[in-house]
């Protein structure tokens, strides 16, 4: 079986199940799960089945739609079904912090209910099915678009560095900082990628190595401290990174680490861009200094990978999942209206400027 032969967020609308590749399994096998339960769903988002930011947004909008089917089937009235719609809304938003989509899309499906509150619940939920499915065509246009802006910005036969996981494991298709080299491969571009193994959850290594070499990318795995010596060593002419949220000043969370590749990135003059669709902007929240970083189990970096655990007992330790890369330090914030730059503050209002009046 090949990875790229299925789709990383579903709908099965005849099971009612939230159809996902368990990335925790990868890459020794692959498994496909089918959640019809909400605490399924949230464990899967929290646990890291399903991760990255614009699959989470897919998968939160499927699963808000398959509650409330449910919902719907008890509710005798729309204030009823109102109510315990916010509930289950509120519990899925609980199961990740730092990542937007999350959020954006459940109140996307909440204003649809919303929208719609005069109707008969039935017709609701029709509404709820059309925009899960709207949002996750929606997930593949924009990285596609991502990747063509993306590739304005290198050339046939460049190294390009990426950190963590924005493949297409992180989306529908394509992903986001992967997007310029899929939509690349397509028009008979070849890159040399490395792919930062992005302690402590490995998905690097995991998951990115893995995708990038089932889609048949020249494409070689090195530990996050090795980033400098092949920047140095003259292999890298761009970073594409990912984030899971954008402050209106340019500020960007992403997986913990990539504000180091940035400084590195700075230090050898190589741009450094971040991939990240328009729903992943928080124009609400003013700088990184606003974000809240989802902090994680100690096990994760003393225990998880290891047949014994390689720390002492007993020992402190901070796992952050995410850490924020200062605006100064990006060269580029590609979405798919195009391509934000310095001072950001500016261009992302130009952004979605362009978004409003497409």
């Amino acid at each position: 079986m090949n990875i790229m032969d299925y789709d990383t967020v579903a709908l099965d609308d005849q099971k009612d199940a939230l159809v996902i590749i368990d990335q925790t399994r990868l890459p020794y096998s692959i498994e496909i799960l089918e959640l019809t339960e909400l605490k399924e769903i949230w464990d899967a988002i929290y646990l890291l089945k399903v991760r990255g930011a614009p699959a989470i947004g897919v998968a939160a909008a499927i699963g808000i739609y398959l509650e409330a089917k449910k919902i719907a089937a008890v509710s005798d009235c729309f204030a009823d079904f109102y109510d315990k719609f916010k509930l289950a809304k509120k519990y899925l938003d609980s199961a990740r912090p730092t990542a937007v989509n999350l959020s954006w899309a459940l109140n996307r499906m909440e204003q649809v209910v919303l929208a719609n509150k005069g109707k008969m619940l039935v017709e609701i939920i029709q509404h709820l099915h059309a925009e899960a499915v709207e949002i996750r065509e929606e997930d593949i246009r924009v990285c596609r678009a991502i990747g063509e802006y993306g590739l304005t910005l290198i050339k046939d036969g460049d190294g390009l560095l990426t950190h963590c996981n924005a493949g297409k494991l992180a989306a529908v298709k394509y992903g986001t900082a992967t997007a310029p080299m899929y939509v690349g491969q397509e028009k008979g571009y070849n890159f040399k990628i490395f792919a930062d193994e992005t302690r402590p959850l490995l998905q690097g290594a995991r998951l990115t190595s893995f995708e990038l070499q089932s889609s048949g990318f020249d494409v070689t795995l090195i530990c996050d401290n090795m980033a400098g010596m092949v920047m140095r060593n003259g292999w890298v002419n761009a970073v594409f990174v990912g984030c899971d949220r954008v402050a209106a000043n340019g500020d960007v969370a992403n997986k913990i680490g990539t504000s180091m590749v940035a400084a590195l990135a700075k230090r050898y003059d190589i741009p450094f861009y971040v991939c990240a669709p328009t729903a992943t902007i928080d124009m609400a929240t003013a700088t990184g200094n606003d974000i809240v970083i989802e902090e994680r189990k100690p096990s994760e970096v003393t225990d998880m990978w290891y047949e014994k655990p390689m720390a002492p007992a007993g020992v402190k330790v901070f796992n952050p999942a995410f850490d924020v890369t200062d605006n100064e330090l990006i060269s580029g914030i590609v979405t798919e209206f195009g391509i934000a730059k310095a001072p950001y503050i500016d261009s992302l209002k130009e952004i979605f400027a362009r978004k409003a009046g497409q």
